[in-house]
């Protein structure tokens, strides 16, 4: 099944508006999550609506609420996000982020006391398509053993590194320190498919590649090991720190990521790397790690975005795919 981007767009905004969302408010937001689903990234897209909704009703997600500025030192600035809609709070911040670096070639907003961004690569776009580098990074409720760990302690603590390119086919990283994100786990529990290598722990401790069983009473185990435990505790003690707000630790009596810290990055090259600077590295190195041999069953070696550019051509042509059940419930919204 499959639906239009404007249809999308349309429902999520009736609906925000209906639980009291302004309606600017509630155009940029039904964008951002059209967008996500678009970009085939549908955890953090239509399967997460009603869960925002839900949190709006219970008043975790404040929408009426704006991020207000606490402090700034120079090119660094630290805001209070007051619990409003995470989406558009992480806008303010990067847009505010790209503002400081026109002037002084590189920005950074430190927020505190905001809630889920939704999918983090939203905001290293809009970083690119304002011409800037965009690094941002988040911490989350603890949802994740360290390593060597059998208790979740940790988050699985998202970055971002975007790099624009003229063509608008920017490099875009965005990984959360586990193996697989909840939401992406979400995503293949719902199409009934395996994962496609070991994502976490059954409850009895075991290693498994079936979703359902580390979402119901497992865990999910760090991207790397000991290493995604590693540049998970990093990210979470910058946030916190730039923000003076709260850490993972912090959260651990919340059942949600609300009242997290967020840190968001922009850097302006132009000055002195001119505007093109990105466009001849990512030809050549797109067209140096393509040619590489692949091994078997790989079909094409892709960077990092590549995917979701192309998936975002297929689906404003053909239709956004969605789970039937979920958009029927957002109908009836």
């Amino acid at each position: 099944m499959r639906i239009s981007y404007d249809e999308m767009k349309g429902e999520f905004k009736r609906v925000l508006i209906k639980k009291g969302v302004d309606t600017k408010t509630a155009e940029t937001a039904a964008s951002i999550i059209a967008d996500n689903s678009s970009d085939g990234v549908y955890s953090h897209g239509l399967n997460r609506f009603p869960s925002i909704i839900k949190a709006i009703e219970e008043g975790v997600i404040k929408p009426v609420m704006r991020p207000v500025k606490l402090n700034s030192i120079g090119a660094l600035e630290q805001w209070d996000g007051q619990l409003g809609f995470g989406p558009i709070n992480a806008t303010i911040a990067m847009d505010r982020a790209v503002e400081l670096a026109e002037y002084y070639g590189i920005g950074c907003v430190a927020l505190r006391n905001t809630t889920h961004w939704l999918r983090g690569g939203t905001y290293g776009l809009r970083a690119a398509n304002a011409g800037c580098i965009g690094i941002c990074m988040t911490n989350t409720i603890p949802n994740m053993p360290p390593w060597g760990g059998s208790e979740n302690r940790i988050g699985n603590n998202p970055l971002i590194i975007s790099v624009p390119q003229k063509g608008g086919k920017h490099l875009l990283l965005d990984m959360a320190q586990s193996q697989f994100s909840f939401g992406k786990l979400q995503t293949y529990s719902l199409a009934g498919k395996k994962l496609p290598v070991l994502g976490g722990y059954t409850a009895d401790g075991d290693l498994s590649d079936d979703p359902e069983s580390i979402l119901n009473g497992g865990k999910v185990i760090p991207s790397g090991f000991w290493k995604g435990s590693g540049l998970s505790i990093a990210i979470d003690m910058i946030v916190s720190a730039l923000s003076v707000g709260r850490s993972t630790s912090d959260l651990r009596g919340e059942r949600q990521d609300s009242g997290i810290s967020q840190v968001f990055i922009a850097i302006n090259p132009a000055e002195y790397a001119g505007e093109e600077f990105a466009d001849s590295y990512m030809e050549s190195m797109a067209a140096y790690i393509k040619t590489s041999s692949k091994m078997a069953d790989v079909k094409e070696i892709l960077y990092p975005g590549e995917r979701a550019a192309k998936e975002r051509v297929e689906n404003l042509r053909d239709g956004i795919p969605v789970n039937q059940k979920i958009w029927e419930t957002v109908i009836k919204l």
